[in-house]
């Protein structure tokens, strides 16, 4: 949904610099005018969180302040804050540091590498099934799918029940029950920013972004495989941020829990266009809700894999780029 915003805000006069003056670069005034938008963008929507959220909001604050009460009359010390931030901290920080293309190529790529050379001595093995020269990019973002997937989840869950033996991981945002009855939101929101995204397609800073994997045009099978590791990790996202963040702070913080979450939530899409990663502010704060709300993470993930979807496809099109045949 950050990316829904962003291509909402990305149509704002002078978001973007005219194509006459690309060459040249955006004026000191764009630039600032840029830097500054996000700001005006959230003082306005602002009302418009409010009127749908806050009875959300005041509804997780009074059963948050009621459960504090009778943890301090109990004598007891509520330790699930302490232990939630200190695992986003480490799982971030590996992921950081571990999940991304320099460790694969440190370590992955030579693990590959070998299992190649393997092939020669011993054809028929695993690696038969290994081209570095061809798939060497798409095998880098499917270390990065994994590390995402299993940082998000799989760490996470697994420290929580170690702590916490009697919570359920299915109360995390993973029951379906109540999906269907606010799905009109989700489905609202696409109708309105889908127009946006084929716009904002177009232009510059996105256009050079996506998708991520620049092979993906090369065949349809490149497209498909890159689509399915980003859907993964756009699922363990979800997960992570609106289901294991927002369930474990529910009765400790009350609504503040989902303004404590956009903040790594942010800060985790810094590297992508400006308008991007200031949207996730707002997207983060409408999502947390609406998980608050449903206690599901479902909608929220099927908004951002199709927003996702159509500008990777859009942005391949607009370049006449889409893959001509299945196989590269």
């Amino acid at each position: 949904m950050h990316s829904m915003l962003a291509c909402l805000w990305a149509l704002a006069p002078g978001a973007f610099p005219a194509p006459a003056a690309l060459d040249a670069g955006p004026s000191l005034t764009m630039t600032l005018g840029k830097a500054l938008f996000p700001i005006a963008a959230y003082l306005a929507l602002a009302p418009v969180l409010w009127f749908f959220f806050h009875k959300t909001w005041r509804e997780l604050d009074v059963t948050a302040h009621e459960h504090q009460k009778k943890t301090l009359s109990e004598g007891s010390y509520n330790y699930r804050p302490a232990v939630l931030f200190v695992i986003t901290a480490l799982v971030l920080t590996l992921q950081e540091y571990y999940g991304g293309r320099d460790f694969y190529d440190e370590h992955i790529k030579a693990a590959l590498r070998q299992i190649e050379v393997n092939q020669l001595v011993h054809p028929g093995g695993l690696g038969s099934l290994v081209n570095l020269k061809k798939y060497n990019d798409l095998y880098g973002y499917g270390w990065w799918a994994f590390s995402r997937c299993s940082g998000y989840v799989a760490f996470p869950m697994i420290a929580w029940k170690i702590f916490f033996r009697k919570d359920s991981l299915l109360d995390m945002g993973l029951r379906t029950r109540g999906f269907l009855k606010h799905a009109w939101i989700y489905v609202l929101c696409l109708a309105v920013v889908l127009p946006a995204v084929y716009i904002v397609s177009k232009s510059p800073d996105f256009a050079n972004y996506y998708p991520f994997y620049k092979k993906a045009s090369r065949s349809w099978f490149d497209l498909i495989c890159w689509e399915c590791m980003y859907f993964a990790q756009f699922f363990a996202l979800e997960i992570f941020f609106r289901g294991f963040w927002l369930s474990g702070l529910r009765n400790s913080l009350g609504s503040g829990a989902i303004f404590a979450m956009i903040v790594p939530y942010c800060m985790i899409h810094y590297g992508k266009p400006y308008l991007e990663a200031a949207g996730a502010v707002v997207a983060g704060i409408a999502l947390g809700s609406l998980s608050m709300k449903t206690k599901s993470i479902y909608s929220g993930f099927l908004v951002h894999v199709t927003v996702a979807l159509s500008m990777d496809l859009l942005t391949l099109a607009n370049h006449d780029a889409l893959p001509k045949v299945f196989w590269g």
